[in-house]
């Protein structure tokens, strides 16, 4: 039987996929529980359309996306933190801490789209990449400087 996938399934495939199955097990598990429906010329359709929808959707935020990436182009944050000398930093600078520097800045991004291989244990100045829709990435300047308070 021929079904049209509704839902990410591990073993059989990703939303949208029309995929081949016994059965049985498109009647007493797979249709019933919602991961997914009987491909018939109209669900077909149907699909044709979901895709359509989703691929303008996909494209309006990449194109937001790239705005955004341009407006962060020329973001350059100062973060104070405590150090022990000139080099070093009594705690670190994570990802966090620049996601909540950022939306003082009036950005707002979440803290796992900032791309940081470690937490900045240094005093100085250094690039971050910051993930948005799609693949679509931008770079912001971070320096890090000492906290006199």
């Amino acid at each position: 039987m021929k079904i049209i996938l509704k839902k990410d399934h591990d073993k059989l495939g990703n939303t949208g996929e029309v995929v081949n199955v016994k059965d049985g097990f498109a009647m007493n598990y797979l249709i019933p529980n919602g991961v997914a429906m009987k491909a018939t010329g109209s669900n077909m359709k149907v699909l044709d359309e979901i895709k359509k929808q989703q691929a303008k959707k996909l494209e309006k935020e990449i194109a937001e996306a790239q705005k955004l990436a341009g407006e962060l182009a020329g973001v350059e944050l100062e973060i104070k933190a405590k150090a022990a000398d000139d080099i070093k930093l009594f705690g670190s600078v994570t990802n966090g801490t620049i996601a909540e520097a950022l939306i003082h800045k009036g950005f707002t991004i979440d803290k796992r789209n900032v791309l940081l291989e470690e937490p900045i244990k240094e005093l100085g100045s250094r690039t971050v990449d910051i993930k948005l829709a799609g693949n679509v990435m931008a770079k912001i300047n971070v320096t890090v400087i000492k906290d006199e308070a």
